[in-house]
């Protein structure tokens, strides 16, 4: 034990010296307001991106199934835990995505490395893109497959690499739809036709798609007008703008079978408790039917990132729900991120390893609970940082280490 101590003390002194320690904070979100340690603030951290989560609809559903079926799944799903809630969930997600059947998982992170895990063998080959969530990048590890990593939404590079690397097994091509960090959507289309040219199968991430874009909210395919086939596999989220808890993969009927027998992460997990399938439920409906949540949540971040470069931040090129403003160095993102919250305003800092060293950021999430005057106020508060940070403070140039010029 006093090996492990020491250990520890050393890694935690050693995060500590590079402001790097995290710790958790007590907060309540409902809608565009945070109570953040008690003190109420104005945020934009909050995946809800239809603003469902206190959506009284939602709230109903989750409570009267667990007063139905109780509250929680009392097994994995292959022993007790398949209750009633789950089995409809999953027949109305395979709808939605056009799709024969769907699998839902405990959690976004367990549905990645459970599929990535079960579909690769030694023999094949995974092509990941260089920006890949987290869960990704691990499920990829998790295989005994050969992973190459090519530059991000780079088909060029992806091209070549599926050219050059010997694969006496299958071929995947795995992508992030939208990708967290960045807010930016993947080249679908055109990823597809590299893909198929090498008869890969490509498995698409599109947690922060999914009720977000496409004309009933069925995620970045349906946006794009991409129609579901049998070598795509699509992974969901239930715990974003579906303001609920755990994630789903969808494809042919035999895929699932498959994934219910090999997938581990899915096979030694709990199931999803009835409350938050049936908020899942509820939610999804909402968000198929009521387009006016998507309009509006993207219109005001289009006016968000808008202003923001206007100002003369470098916020990357998006259309989703995702504002990323990249400072470049640790000190001057967490001095920003303090100022705002010190002024009633949470917008968290990122850094290392979220992202990759000297493109530290601010990442805003615009939701559609948040209102014109929000945007506003934050708009502000970037004006007012570059008079704090004095005139000379060129923003855009922060993106190479955050020097003044």
């Amino acid at each position: 034990m006093k090996v492990l101590k020491n250990r520890i003390q050393r890694e935690l002194a050693l995060l500590r010296e590079i402001r790097r320690e995290r710790s958790l904070r007590s907060s309540v979100v409902q809608g565009a307001r945070m109570w953040l340690d008690g003190r109420e603030v104005l945020h934009f951290a909050s995946n809800d991106y239809l603003g469902l989560s206190f959506e009284p609809g939602v709230r109903e559903a989750a409570q009267a199934a667990s007063i139905r079926y109780g509250g929680g799944a009392t097994g994995s799903r292959l022993i007790s835990g398949n209750h009633p809630e789950l089995v409809m969930l999953e027949a109305e997600l395979a709808s939605w995505h056009d799709a024969e059947a769907s699998l839902v998982f405990s959690s976004g992170y367990a549905a990645n490395v459970g599929v990535i895990s079960a579909l690769a063998q030694p023999e094949d080959v995974i092509f990941s893109d260089e920006l890949n969530h987290a869960s990704i990048i691990d499920g990829c590890r998790m295989t005994r497959s050969k992973v190459v990593v090519y530059r991000h939404a780079d088909l060029e590079h992806l091209y070549r690499l599926l050219r050059k690397t010997r694969c006496q097994g299958q071929r995947f091509v795995v992508t992030d739809a939208v990708f967290s960090m960045d807010g930016d959507i993947a080249p679908i289309g055109d990823l597809l036709g590299v893909a198929r040219s090498f008869e890969a199968i490509t498995v698409l991430d599109d947690a922060h798609g999914v009720g977000v874009l496409g004309t009933r909210g069925a995620g970045t395919l349906e946006a794009l007008g991409i129609p579901f086939a049998d070598d795509i596999v699509v992974i969901g989220t239930l715990s974003k703008a579906l303001a609920a808890q755990g994630a789903y993969v969808v494809g042919r009927r035999i895929l699932i079978d498959y994934l219910v027998n090999r997938a581990r992460s899915f096979i030694f997990s709990t199931g999803l408790a009835p409350s938050c399938a049936a908020a899942a439920r509820k939610a999804r409906k909402i968000a198929e039917h009521e387009a006016w949540r998507r309009e509006k949540v993207l219109s005001l971040s289009a006016a968000l990132r808008a202003g923001i470069r206007k100002l003369g931040y470098l916020v990357l090129d998006g259309s989703t729900t995702i504002v990323p403003v990249v400072v470049g160095d640790e000190h001057s993102v967490m001095e920003m991120s303090d100022f705002f919250l010190e002024n009633g305003v949470y917008v968290p800092a990122i850094r290392p390893p979220s992202v990759p060293e000297g493109q530290c950021r601010l990442r805003l999430c615009v939701t559609a609970a948040h209102e014109m005057s929000d945007i506003e106020r934050v708009l502000t508060m970037f004006g007012e940082w570059k008079q704090v940070a004095h005139s000379d403070y060129l923003v855009t140039s922060l993106v190479t280490g955050g020097e003044r010029r």
